[in-house]
This record gives C-alpha cells, structure tokens and sequence, in this order.
C-alpha cells in the first residue's frame, strides 16, 4: 500500500483504492457499533436511555448513509482528494456525537478520535493525520467548554451527575484525550511517510529490476542478431566495394553501389548500437585526451555517411585535454552524439565539436542547425526517435554510459541555442594527475 499524497493537485492513482477500502472498514465498524448497541438494548441494559438512543442511532444510520454517498463519489472518480478530507471531517463529527451521548468529557469513545488520525494517515499522510488531531482535539474541546458554561447539557434521559462540567473535572481528560491523539497522529503520520519513502523506493528498484530484464532479453537478441547480420553485412560490404571499382560501371550504377554501401554502413551502426545498450560495462576509470579523442571523432566523421553535405568541424585546444573517464566509452558517446547532429541537420550544415577546459573540469559540446528539439522529446528513452529512419539508440546508448559515469563526476545538459538546432554539452571532471604525468619530461636514459 502506497500511503500519502504530496498536494491537492498531485496525481494520486491509488487514492480512489484506499478510500474504498477505508469506506469498507468503516461500514464494518458502524456494523459492529449497531450490533452491540442492539443487543445492549435487548437485554434492557440501553432501555432505560431513550432519547441517548435516539441519538445514537441516528449518528449511526447518518453514518450508513454517508458511506453511500461516499461510494457514489468515489464511482464518479473526481475530487477525491475533497471527498477524503470530508471523510475525516465527518468521522470527527461522529465521534463527538457519540461522545456526547456516551458520558461526555470522560467517555471512552473519545479514542475513536485516534482512529480517525489513522484513517487520514492512509489517505492523505501526515496533513491527514495531523489535521484529524487538530480537528478532533478541537471538537472535542469545544463539547468540554459546552458543558462547563452551559451551552449544551446533558441528555435528559442520563443523570447530570454522570458529565463533569466543573474546569477543575474537565481539565485532565481534556489533556491526557488531547495528548493521546496527538501522539498518535504523529506516529501514524510519521510512518505514512515511512511507507511513502519506501514504497518509491520499492518501485524505482522493481523499475530497474524489468530495465535490468528487459536489457537481458534485448542483450540476447542483440548478440543473435549480431552474429547473424554482421557477417552477412561484412560480405555485402566487401562485394559492394569491389563492384564500385569496376570500369564496367556507368555513373548511374556507381550512385546505387554508393547507397548500398552507406545503408551497409548504417545497418552495421545499428546493430552496434543495439549490443551496446545491451551489454553495459563498468565504465574504467584512466586519464583519457578528450581533445584528441574529439578530433579522431570528427576525422572519422568526415568520412562517414552524410559526410560530403554535412561539415563537420573541431573548436579546441591542440594542447591534451585530459579527463578522467573511460576513454574507449567516452569515444562511442562523441560518436553517437556527432553522429545524431549530422543526421538531424539539412545538407549544408555544419555540426561543431568543441572542447574546453577550466581549473576542475572539461566541456565537450556537440552542436548541430538541425531543427531543434520538441518540447517534451523523450530523446534519450530507450527506442525513441523523431526521424523516419532510425531506431533511437543511439541516445540511449549516450544516456547509459554517462548515467554510469555520474560517480566520476560526468553531467550531460541538452541546450537549445538560440540560432536554432540543439546542443549536447558533456561536463567531465579533469584528471590533473594524468595532466601532471603527461607533461612530464622523460627521464634520462641511465
């Protein structure tokens, strides 16, 4: 059970499942309260209580009622937050009735205030809970008041002696009463949020168990598919290239052994990309050059698919750019991200890689004249693409390794420039050791 929702308008799926459960105790209860009042009366032990009676169950039969008006709102499924804070409100006005019935400042049914502090623990959290103790404390402070200055007195049918209405009698049930509910309020509420806590944290850890899964399964597959379209796929490649050098060739033919070729290249990313968001790896630690590693990047790039209509350009230092990362995954998250720009941008365009260092950290940044991104784009969800020709793993893949990468200080901020397109800025924490190490002359030969 899920207990406890943070605001009014916060989306609650399990609140309609707990009022109706609350609502069904509650009928329980009323059933069991009119059961004993029935039998007390049959034996002649209530007979002698007429009008108390009368009261009685008439709070009794208020409450049958109530529960089905409460189950009329809960079937229409709106405002449920209002209608399980009118059920702690009338539950407190209920109990005061019986209390004033059942012997005033010095009933025993002024514990029922207490339940209903339990009642808005699992319904709404601590607000509930404390709200009920505040609520009940009051009611029932005020009846405490009504009999000492006389506002209301007691039934006539039960004798005046029975109800305390001197301030003296009234004070210590009025505090040890308001005591107990407030203890219990803030118990309840203290372990609704206990139960909140741990309920999430159940679901983020069931979530990464079926993400843990799911990954098994498409790791599985990945590996299958893998082995069976790659060397096929090498083949293709290998023959397509031989074909192209032919002098046989016309122009015509040269331009579909190109297409081939590329859609070969692009099959063959493809199923890397799927092995891996697949198999992740423990990122290693080392001092990688992130500004050589960006150039290699870019060089590679320019050869690539897209390569002749799209410029692909390098902004940083010539100097190292040492980062501490796993240099080999930092290098397919450079790739992955340089290879998303050039697939977003218009011929013409120009996707930019740029490095740069400060005292602490390094900054690589991606930046393509694409059209941008939507609003609410799920970019980096697992199979997510705004293109007709992709699978969305690529992010995905960027996402994974950065996400492991969070203990060595990695960040990645997605920016909308304001000439338009989008912009993948990766923060990396410098290895100034590895710094040191590479700037260091070498030592004489000895």
């Amino acid at each position: 059970m899920e207990l406890g929702i943070r605001s009014a308008s916060a989306p609650d799926h399990t609140l309609a499942w707990r009022i109706a459960w609350i609502t069904a105790l509650r009928l329980a209860f009323l059933t069991l309260l009119l059961g004993a009042t029935a039998i007390l009366y049959l034996r002649g032990e209530l007979a002698r209580y007429p009008f108390s009676l009368r009261i009685l169950f008439g709070t009794i039969a208020s409450g049958f009622a109530l529960a089905g008006l409460y189950a009329v709102v809960l079937r229409s499924a709106r405002r449920l937050y209002e209608l399980a804070w009118a059920q702690i409100v009338l539950d407190q006005l209920t109990w005061t009735a019986i209390v004033y019935v059942s012997g005033g400042a010095t009933s025993g049914a002024t514990s029922f205030y207490a339940l209903t502090c339990l009642i808005g623990a699992v319904l709404i959290g601590v607000r509930g809970a404390l709200g009920a103790a505040g609520l009940g404390i009051a009611l029932y402070a005020t009846l405490c008041a009504a009999f000492h200055f006389g506002w209301v007195h007691a039934p006539v049918d039960q004798p005046a002696a029975s109800y305390a209405v001197d301030a003296r009698q009234l004070t210590y049930p009025l505090l040890v009463n308001s005591l107990g509910v407030t203890v219990v309020a803030v118990l309840s509420g203290y372990l609704a949020e206990r139960l909140r806590l741990t309920g999430g944290a159940l679901q983020a850890a069931t979530a990464r168990a079926h993400e843990a899964e799911r990954l098994a399964v498409l790791g599985r597959i990945a590996a299958g598919l893998a082995h069976e379209i790659r060397n096929p796929l090498g083949s293709i490649t290998g023959s397509i290239e031989m074909l192209r050098e032919s002098p046989a060739l016309s122009e015509d033919d040269r331009r579909l052994c190109d297409i081939v070729h590329r859609e070969a290249r692009r099959l063959n990313d493809l199923v890397g990309d799927m092995v891996d968001l697949s198999k992740p790896r423990t990122p290693r630690a080392e001092a990688t050059d992130v500004a050589a590693l960006a150039r290699e990047v870019v060089a590679l790039a320019t050869h690539a698919a897209r390569g002749a209509d799209i410029q692909v350009r390098y902004e940083g230092p010539v100097v190292e750019a040492i980062a501490r990362c796993d240099g080999a995954q930092m290098r397919q998250v450079l790739w992955n991200l340089v290879r998303n720009a050039m697939q977003a941008s218009p011929a013409g365009s120009t996707v930019t890689v740029r490095v740069s260092t400060d005292d602490r950290q390094v900054h690589l940044a991606v930046d393509d004249q694409g059209p941008g991104l939507p609003p609410d784009a799920r970019i980096f969800d697992d199979f997510f693409t705004t293109r007709t020709h992709g699978a969305g793993i690529g992010l995905a893949v960027v996402r994974r390794i950065l996400d492991d990468h969070g203990p060595m200080g990695a960040k990645l901020i997605v920016a909308a420039p304001t000439g338009g397109g989008a912009s993948f800025r990766v923060t990396l924490s410098r290895d100034v050791s590895g710094l040191r190490r590479s700037l260091r002359p070498p030592s004489a030969a000895g």
